[in-house]
């Protein structure tokens, strides 16, 4: 059985599954592994300035000839110059956590780059899909970082019936069943990041990924206590401690935490406060969400990068307490699709 779907003719991948833009996970290592396994590995840029966006590029054409996208930040002080560099350097594919602007739509598909928005409810799928977009991310509350409360298998239907583009399917995917299903509801593939984070080719230090392995499925909380927005997280010591913490005191680590992050990024606070403007009109934050916000790009660092669980956060989908083992990306895109074709030529009755 042949799984061709709009998403693998789209963005010329073998296999229509996608490795999300994780922030500090997502890198050249990783998404040069998921595409030469034959799946759509995406860079997480929103925590790199853009010399380091160009490098992280440049590194993955290096490893792999292979189609793969940038996740961009429409409301970034330098989106334009970003998407001029995925034009520049031939990217195939701009993912966006939020809505991009439809002139940012319509400059990428003039280049030839798929544009594929993730979203979070049926009418934001129209919207974009009005304004150009080719296919649409819909990630279910089961879904790792930032996250609605809607499950995948009720949010998904309701997308497919909202537009005419194609959907790829994210919260709650990590094996062949998940991929199956997903074909069959009419989606077009599905999203994985928690499943690839915990490969063996996601840079991610080796102590954190067994804490992840070691949770069960009761080991996420959805909070808003760590940037303001519902956020599903792994509950280590340090986030169950967010919950009991005073709000002075979280509003003063978290400026701590946004300086050393504006320092580490290059960034002048002219910039840090364009950014900030933009970020409150787009998602309608207040300044102390925007406070909040700024420091999550530190506390995912420390147990992501530096390897402290209990100093910083671990986003993490749900899935996370039904892995327990380590693969490449090569086994795992390659079982992911021997099972999901199996089960479908299962039901087929052939």
């Amino acid at each position: 059985m042949n799984l061709r779907t709009p998403l693998t003719e789209l963005t010329g991948v073998e296999h229509p599954i996608v490795q999300t833009g994780m922030g500090w996970v997502a890198g050249p290592r990783l998404v040069a592994a998921t595409a030469r396994a034959g799946a759509l590995g995406i860079l997480a840029s929103a925590t790199m300035t853009l010399d380091q966006l160009e490098k992280a590029i440049v590194e993955v054409r290096e490893r792999t000839d292979r189609p793969f996208g940038v996740n961009l930040r429409a409301d970034a002080g330098d989106a334009g110059a970003r998407v001029d560099l995925l034009i520049r350097h031939g990217v195939k594919v701009a993912s966006f956590a939020l809505a991009p602007r439809p002139e940012q739509i319509a400059r990428l598909k003039e280049h030839g780059v798929v544009v594929m928005p993730s979203i979070g409810a049926a009418r934001h799928a129209r919207k974009v899909a009005g304004w150009g977009a080719d296919l649409v991310m819909v990630q279910g509350g089961e879904g790792g970082g930032h996250t609605g409360p809607v499950p995948t298998t009720l949010l998904l239907p309701s997308v497919l019936d909202a537009v005419d583009i194609p959907v790829v399917a994210a919260g709650g995917f990590f094996d062949g069943r998940g991929l199956a299903a997903a074909l069959a509801y009419g989606a077009a593939g599905i999203g994985m990041g928690t499943r690839f984070l915990l490969t063996r080719d996601s840079a991610v230090p080796d102590a954190v990924k067994q804490v992840y392995l070691g949770s069960g499925l009761d080991g996420t909380v959805v909070t808003t206590k760590a940037d303001g927005m519902p956020h599903r997280l792994l509950r280590t010591r340090y986030v169950e401690g967010l919950e009991h913490e005073n709000a002075l005191v979280r509003a003063l680590r978290s400026a701590r935490r946004a300086a050393a992050y504006r320092r580490m990024s290059g960034a002048t606070w002219r910039e840090v406060l364009r950014d900030g403007r933009a970020m409150k009109r787009a998602g309608d934050r207040s300044w102390s969400q925007l406070l909040l916000a700024a420091n999550t790009p530190m506390l995912l660092r420390a147990g992501l990068v530096e390897g402290d669980p209990n100093a910083g956060m671990l986003a993490s989908g749900q899935v996370v307490g039904l892995l327990d083992d380590l693969p490449t990306c090569e086994e795992l895109v390659a079982r992911i699709v021997a099972d999901a074709t199996a089960r479908l030529r299962a039901v087929r009755g052939s």
